[in-house]
């Protein structure tokens, strides 16, 4: 139930709806006076329960092009409002349609990387308030992909009483390197649509039939350059991104990740693809040996699915096993 309380917010003026039910919310993100973008696409049926979702988006490009984006019609949020669940999502500072740093208009190595863990953390503890106030709701539920699943670890472990169950999609897990130290990053970087391209087939073995038509891909890259209006502008057309989001993925490749999975108290299930080289089976093993405090935890592996599963022919597989999840239909009825 929406909270009949008053909830400080800003109007987005620029950004569209994906859907003529969707709602638009900007609300401080905790970090100086910067904004956060959320959408809300309120449940088609209400099953019962704390039937709230937020989805938490990965390193490279924001919830538009993510759990909202549909292929021929159909997106994954249109999957779980069918289902009974209200889905919000939320944009990074620096990414979609959220503030940018100020940082992002000067030089690119004037500052060190932006949006590291510990800021997005903060914007996505101000996203779970804002969310939990609204539906009247003690904890809400979590999707996380890539990266983001750095940042939601290190809040579920800081606000537990926040948080119901988590679904990690392709978490990044910690890594012991041979040697040397994680490579230094610039406060921000350029990403190309070719650079998205490669990483929706760079992990396909050879002779494996493609995971993405081309002809959903250049409908989703036409959509990814509009999210940053200077895009045009670059030669190669490109996306201006934090590069905070990379560097916390290089350092947990070092061994350094930014939270301990140990301290997760909410049940928590790990889905990847079969192909994905950023979550290989020694990182989903090492990840679920370490959510040693969890009471209930999982590890999906999907076939024919890779970092970007959410995008692929496998989506809908993806879209299931995490539905299974968060229903909670785990344990004996009270």
């Amino acid at each position: 139930m929406k909270n009949s309380t008053t909830i400080h917010t800003t109007t987005p003026a620029a950004a569209s709806k994906l859907d003529a039910r969707e709602e638009h919310f900007l609300i401080p993100s905790g970090i100086g006076s910067c904004r956060i973008f959320l959408r809300y696409l309120p449940a088609l049926a209400t099953a019962g329960g704390s039937r709230v979702i937020l989805y938490v988006h990965g390193a490279t490009f924001p919830s538009a092009l993510s759990i909202a984006h549909r292929f021929d019609g159909r997106s994954w949020r249109d999957e779980l409002v069918a289902a009974g669940y209200h889905v919000w999502s939320f944009d990074f500072l620096g990414f979609g349609e959220s503030d940018r740093y100020p940082e992002m208009d000067l030089p690119v190595e004037a500052n060190p990387p932006l949006g590291r863990a510990p800021e997005a953390r903060r914007q996505i503890e101000q996203a779970v308030r804002f969310i939990s106030a609204y539906h009247r709701l003690e904890r809400i539920s979590i999707i996380a992909h890539s990266w983001g699943t750095i940042a939601t670890g290190l809040f579920a472990i800081q606000r537990p009483e926040l948080v119901n169950r988590l679904v990690f999609f392709g978490p990044i897990a910690m890594r012991q390197a041979s040697g040397g130290q994680a490579p230094a990053l610039p406060a921000w970087r350029l990403i190309t649509v070719a650079d998205q391209w490669n990483r929706f087939v760079e992990d396909v073995p050879a002779g494996k039939p493609p995971v993405l038509s081309k002809r959903h891909f250049d409908e989703w890259g036409k959509i990814f350059l509009a999210t940053d209006p200077e895009s045009g502008t670059r030669s190669p057309a490109s996306v201006r991104t934090p590069s905070g989001p990379i560097a916390d993925i290089f350092a947990a490749w070092h061994g350094h990740l930014a939270y301990d999975p140990a301290e997760i108290k909410a049940p928590t299930a790990i889905v990847r693809g079969e192909w994905d080289s950023l979550v290989t089976d020694a990182d989903a093993r090492w990840l679920f040996d370490a959510l040693s405090g969890t009471p209930i935890k999982r590890d999906v592996k999907i076939s024919c699915g890779t970092h970007l599963m959410h995008l692929e022919e496998s989506r809908c597989a993806l879209y299931k096993e995490a539905q299974n999840f968060l229903d909670g239909r785990d344990r004996p009825a009270n």
